[in-house]
């Protein structure tokens, strides 16, 4: 199973251009959660589950419109990339690395 946890540098491709986000994932007795924060507000991590190197999990936003989001992504060494779902939006791509702590 990946290690999951950390602080991750994010750029999520969006409808309306490139937003940077940081994850602070944390897992604690097997349970992973954390928060995600952007310039525009910061919001939890809600259930997680992790399937090997694969990490999956919603987010509930309100900027710039109340939207659930959905992500699925994989995770190797220090870099996770995949996708996630907004709403009726397509999917769009998510990409990060891992802090240096």
């Amino acid at each position: 199973m990946a290690d999951f946890a950390g602080s991750w540098n994010a750029t999520l491709s969006t409808p309306i251009g490139t937003m940077h986000v940081v994850f602070d994932i944390t897992e604690v007795d097997g349970v992973i959660g954390g928060v995600a924060t952007s310039d525009a507000e910061s919001v939890d991590i809600l259930e997680a589950v992790a399937d090997g190197d694969r990490l999956t999990w919603t987010q509930k936003v309100t900027t710039p419109m109340k939207l659930t989001l959905k992500f699925d992504v994989t995770v190797e060494g220090d870099r996770m990339s995949g996708g996630y779902k907004a709403g009726i939006f397509p999917s769009s791509k998510v990409e990060a690395t891992r802090a240096s702590s």
